[in-house]
């Protein structure tokens, strides 16, 4: 099962473009990183930038509609993540769990839908999802 950990920061959604994380957390979490890509269960992870240096494209009306960041409404934003490959909902909870993670910040955990999860009408919709994931690196879902 792979699951995808989202780090949602509180007070990121305000972070002025060009905020940077503290050297002495980022050296923590380099240790746990490591011990994910020991145990053999990190298949992927990043940092990312404040939803100020970002933009939202929305489609009202079906038309695609730009708005540069920050974003007045946002009140959880993601602020870095993960994605792992475990044997359960339990073991990925026990991963986040040892995150040396602050005060300030919470880890959403989102199991990552395998292809084979969808029934039958839907697979035939996404016929060819498969060589695009395989062109692109990616394995497993939709």
């Amino acid at each position: 099962m792979r699951f995808m950990m989202l780090m949602i920061p509180k007070g990121y959604e305000r972070a002025a473009p060009g905020t940077m994380p503290d050297p002495q957390a980022v050296a923590a979490m380099m240790k746990y990183n490591e011990s994910l890509q020991k145990a053999g269960v990190l298949l992927a992870l990043d940092g990312l930038h404040p939803p100020s240096a970002g933009a939202r494209v929305s489609f009202s009306g079906g038309k695609p509609q730009v708005t540069d960041g920050p974003f007045a409404e946002a009140k959880e934003v993601i602020g870095g993540y993960w994605m792992i490959q475990v044997k359960s909902k339990e073991e990925a909870i026990e991963w986040a769990s040892r995150c040396p993670g602050s005060d300030n910040e919470v880890i959403e955990l989102r199991q990552v839908q395998e292809f084979a999860d969808f029934p039958g009408d839907v697979q035939k919709a996404a016929a060819g999802f498969s060589d695009l994931q395989a062109k692109t690196g990616q394995r497993g879902g939709v």
